[in-house]
């Protein structure tokens, strides 16, 4: 590639008005979606290339009529650099012109395709063009224009993240410029420059390291910086830092600085405030804009086992965001603060109260409303982190925080609904008395609140209290529904959303506390009066579905009177996306794709009818083509549809059995194809199904089993599996070999460890009798899988040794098998007796002092247990 150095243009060249005509319409024309057009602007563009003046009217393009010389670069993004050869040297020549328009139009330019193109300049298709891009950027640092300074870090900005070989072959050059411009004048410059050491942190943190002292002091200025985007743009450096290992040990010595910088930043700004309406007390009577509602996306359902210190165990995505101002653009400093405050306290747990501690005191009780709102937003960033330390305060802090829901600002308010919400834990782990009364109380009040901001904030930190609460709600909740029925009537479009979350989560928290005919009364009618309201293609139907769903499963036979025209427009609702989809398939140009989240709902509402209604659902399925719709839905190529599809089969499997058994030879190929851990939550409903059918099947799953066996082996010993996906594999594994034993009892040495280990949480339940049920009965199939390498007969009870010198490596899963047997609290009598039965089986075949040894290797704990409970 040949980079002429420019001469300079003569100031007297003038474009000829039809030819500047000419190449103003071939730019336009260049964004045609039209591929012919696109070719015709191709073959114009090089003949034109060959035209003396072209690089004149290029330049007189790029510097006099900025807007169209953005379609030279638009160009240049849409991969056409390669068919465009001369451009970009041009563009770097002209960046040496002494006419500052040419210069600066050329790096504008220039920016532009860096920023779009970035992939194809660090590619051999262009034959590396940045290995002369990028010592020329850096030459343009000390330029005398603080434009293009700006424009030049900006352009060398876009190849951090990437490693480009040809900006890390510069790298110490580009970080000692960038030293040289900390301190410019131009905010656009310390932005860029803030924006580079942020990228550099993750990348390139060993070339850093030496000036660390210096860059913190640095950032630390500029979080402080006049002008918010450099704040802003600085503040991600401590966020950015937060995540990197070396965090603890470079930051601990200038926190006392820092964490008053971040505290000061979570201040909302005049401008914020203006934003916000921030005067504005009572707006509930004013209906929201449609851009003011975010769109909903609907999480499909994911069939998790329950743990014995908690309720369902879900990966943990809650959107407990900083604070709730998503009226003002999505990011700020403030924001900004208050996440990096969050992060940190996550690093140095109650090490950041000495410096905390003393400000929020200040902050919490101070007469200006701004700056007590920010103490209490503070409050609520460390609550995650420094929860321990924080215990001690909270008996005071609490109550005060209470009362602050009254405060007579509506933004207090609302900060202080959700500060409230990260310490529920902790409310509800006191006598419900003291605090969780009084709290639900003033909650309910703010649910009525006379603004929208403070109902938004109150439904969501109560939908967090429900969730932590559970049936301590149980003796409120007449009161309750009476306030979120009311709720009803009041609220605007864009909260009525989000009342659905926090009834359906309710209904998730007590379940069938709710079947009472006079809670039923209150909220059914409500809910259903919107069901008729909403036409099917309104997406205000997902989250209505998904409450739905969630009461149907918690009233159980109490949601009978409502069941048939929700289970039918549910199973419509399949039909009619399934049919729009193949309509779509075979006629693409003349059929939209539908929206298929309407059917994944659907379903999900179709899988909490089943659970809740059990028996009762027998009817609705005989009479519809469910099973049908389910079996297409089970082969849709989008994940979700398949994950809800297998959910809802298992559902179905457990509710009415007879109508889903002809149908199971059709279906286990396809559960079979679908354990694929790249999906995590497609596989693990596709295994909880499996399990539920073998459970109902009995012995007639045996031709089956080679069809599922040897994944499920492969996931349950899989590194790095979620935990929920490990439990549901390792009782269905159980449930295979308790019908199947004969087939399944071979392969126990391959997964008995892991099995062990995935179960020892989960509480006592259906679920987990079964699958250790299963594994009782393969150990007496197959004992040596469990106790390795020693041949020895088993008759029922007895485990006879040929070889008592193998013992010690005989019994190394033989501790697993102990360890999971005590997870137990409540076991049935009869599966209490097999247990007994294996633990002195094996007891008695390796004699007492054998024994002994084995057992002083237990810790203490489970050596207790065991004696306690079974007398070995």
């Amino acid at each position: 590639m040949v980079w002429d150095r420019q001469t300079k243009m003569e100031y007297e060249w003038k474009p000829d008005e039809q030819g500047l005509q000419q190449i103003l319409q071939l730019l336009k024309e260049s964004q045609s979606p039209d591929t012919t057009i696109q070719r015709t602007v191709q073959q114009k563009l090089e003949q034109l290339n060959q035209y003396p003046d072209f690089n004149n009217y290029l330049i007189f393009v790029l510097t006099k009529l900025k807007s169209e010389g953005i379609l030279i670069t638009t160009i240049a993004s849409k991969g056409e650099l390669q068919n465009w050869p001369d451009l970009l040297p041009k563009l770097c020549s002209l960046l040496d012109s002494e006419d500052y328009n040419t210069c600066e139009g050329a790096f504008g330019a220039l920016q532009k395709i860096c920023e779009d193109s970035a992939e194809i300049l660090d590619s051999d298709v262009l034959d590396r063009p940045l290995n002369i891009m990028i010592p020329k950027f850096l030459q343009f640092f000390k330029h005398s224009s603080p434009k293009i300074r700006s424009h030049a870090v900006a352009c060398v900005n876009q190849f951090i993240i990437s490693r480009t070989q040809a900006l890390m072959l510069h790298i110490d050059s580009f970080i000692e410029n960038l030293f040289a411009l900390a301190g410019d004048e131009e905010p656009e410059v310390r932005k860029n420059v803030c924006r580079a050491l942020v990228m550099l942190l993750e990348v390139r943190m060993d070339r850093l390291l030496p000036h660390m002292h210096n860059i913190v002091e640095y950032m630390l200025q500029r979080t402080q910086d006049q002008d918010e985007n450099v704040a802003l743009e600085a503040c991600e450096f401590w966020l950015t830092l937060a995540e990197q290992p070396i965090c603890k040990d470079v930051l601990v010595r200038h926190l006392p600085k820092l964490i008053p910088v971040l505290v000061n930043g979570m201040k909302y700004s005049d401008i914020d405030i203006i934003l916000l309406k921030g005067d504005v007390e009572e707006d509930e009577t004013i209906p929201d804009s449609e851009q003011d509602i975010r769109p909903r996306f609907h999480r499909s359902r994911t069939v998790a086992q329950q743990h014995d210190e908690d309720g369902i165990e879900e990966e943990d995505d809650d959107d407990d965001e900083i604070d709730d101002d998503d009226t003002i653009s999505d990011w700020n400093l403030r924001k900004c603060s208050a996440a990096a405050l969050d992060v940190l306290a996550n690093v140095y747990r109650d090490e950041l109260l000495p410096h905390i501690l003393p400000l929020l005191k200040e902050l919490l009780f101070h007469h200006e409303w701004v700056v007590k709102e920010s103490g209490i937003l503070v409050l609520g960033a460390i609550a995650e982190g420094c929860m321990q330390g924080m215990i001690p305060y909270l008996p005071e802090l609490i109550p005060h925080l209470i009362q602050c829901l009254s405060d007579k600002k509506a933004l207090v308010r609302s900060i202080t609904c959700w500060t409230l919400s990260r310490y529920a834990h902790w409310v509800v782990s006191q006598p419900p008395d003291t605090y969780l009364k009084p709290l639900m109380t003033e909650l309910l009040k703010r649910i009525l609140d006379s603004n929208k901001r403070v109902q938004e904030a109150a439904c969501s930190a109560f939908a967090t209290l429900e969730e932590e609460a559970c049936t301590e709600l149980v003796p409120y909740l007449a009161y309750i529904l009476d306030t979120l029925v009311f709720a009803f009537s009041k609220y605007q479009h864009k909260n009525l959303l989000i009342l659905y979350d926090a009834i359906g989560t309710l209904a998730d928290s007590v379940g069938h506390h709710l079947n009472k005919p006079e809670y039923i009364q209150m909220l059914m009618p409500p809910l259903i009066q919107k069901w008729n309201m909403l036409k099917d293609e309104d997406k205000d139907l997902f989250p209505l579905l998904e409450c739905l769903s969630s009461v149907a499963t918690a009233l159980q036979s109490g949601f009978l009177p409502y069941c048939e025209p929700v289970y039918q427009r549910c199973v419509n609702l399949v039909q009619k996306t399934l049919a729009q989809a193949m309509l779509n398939n075979a006629h693409p140009d003349q059929y939209e794709a539908p929206d298929k989240d309407f059917m994944i709902v659907a379903l999900d509402l179709l899988s909490g009818l089943a659970e809740g209604l059990g028996g009762n659902i027998e009817q609705l399925v005989a009479r519809s083509n469910i099973l049908t719709l389910m079996y297409q839905c089970m082969q849709d190529k989008m994940p979700e549809v398949r994950q809800s599809s297998f959910a809802l089969l298992g559902d179905l499997t457990k509710a009415c059995f007879p109508h889903v058994k002809p149908c199971i030879a059709d279906f286990m190929p396809i559960l079979g194809t679908n354990l694929n851990p790249e999906f995590i939550s497609v596989c693990n409903n596709a295994t909880w199904a499996i399990g539920e059918i073998s459970i109902q099947m009995g012995i007639e799953m045996k031709p089956y089993i080679p069809m599922v066996l040897h994944q499920l082996v492969e996931i349950i010993n899989r590194p790095n599996t979620p935990k929920t996906l490990l439990e549901n594999t390792a009782i269905t594994i159980g449930r295979l070999g308790y019908v199947c034993p004969q087939e399944v009892a071979p392969m126990l040495q391959q997964f008995i460890r892991p099995w062990c280990t995935s179960l020892r949480n989960i509480r006592d339940n259906e679920e987990k009798d079964s699958a250790f049920r299963g594994i009782c009965t393969m150990i007496s199939v197959n004992p040596s899988g469990v106790i390795q390498d020693i041949k020895f007969q088993y008759k029922l009870t007895e485990l006879r040794f040929l070889d008592r010198g193998l013992i010690g490596t005989a019994i190394k899963d033989f501790i697993f098998f102990c360890d999971a047997v005590a997870s137990w609290i409540n076991p049935k009598d009869d599966l209490r007796d097999m247990f007994c039965k294996i633990l002195h089986g094996f007891k008695n075949q390796v004699g007492d002092e054998n024994w002994r040894r084995f057992s002083d290797q237990f810790p203490l704990p489970l050596k207790e247990r065991l004696a306690a409970f079974y007398g070995v």
